[in-house]
């Protein structure tokens, strides 16, 4: 069996949905500069539309979990924290947060995830068949540098230091 990598980014967003791309988008570009950087098999890369309560399975021996998004309402460029499990599930298993997917991990594997945080890139424009507004390409400029910052230093303490705090997922 292949180890898994000691740290997970999990990126979300429709590639179809104007800003709801950004997830997608900066997880593209993080593997493009990994495997520039002979760093691929340290970091796995899951991409998807929205959270389901399987992704609880992707955190399973991590060190660390990173859940990338847009969102609207985060400040701009972005928000970056750490979350903890919630069970903060709707009327529906479909479409749910990071903080659930924790609070799944915690819930059915029995035991803590590993530490866990978001990156929340500002998004204004969602409109389906269009792609990132201008706006958010500038933001995801700014979200690729935090995000290699934070990949060169799979450090929990270091990503706490590195907060801004974090926003809602849309």
């Amino acid at each position: 069996m292949i180890p898994l990598a000691p740290v997970v980014v999990i990126a979300i967003g429709n590639p179809s949905r104007g800003d709801d791309a950004l997830g997608p988008q900066l997880l593209g570009q993080l593997e493009a500069w990994l495997a520039s950087t002979g760093r691929l098999e340290e970091v796995d890369l899951v991409e998807d539309f929205q959270l389901q309560i399987e992704h609880a399975m992707d955190l399973q021996d991590r060190r660390l979990a990173l859940f990338i998004d847009a969102g609207t309402g985060t400040p701009a460029p972005y928000a970056f924290g750490e979350i903890a499990p919630n069970a903060d599930f709707g009327h529906t298993t479909h479409a749910i947060s990071p903080a659930a997917v924790l609070h799944v991990f915690r819930e059915t594997l029995g035991g803590e995830p590993p530490p866990s945080f978001v990156l929340c890139v500002r998004g204004d424009a969602f409109e389906l068949g269009t792609g990132l507004s201008e706006t958010a390409t500038g933001h995801l400029e700014q979200a690729l540098i935090k995000a290699r910052y934070l990949l060169e230093h799979p450090d929990p303490a270091i990503w706490r230091a590195a907060s801004t705090g974090i926003a809602s997922i849309h």
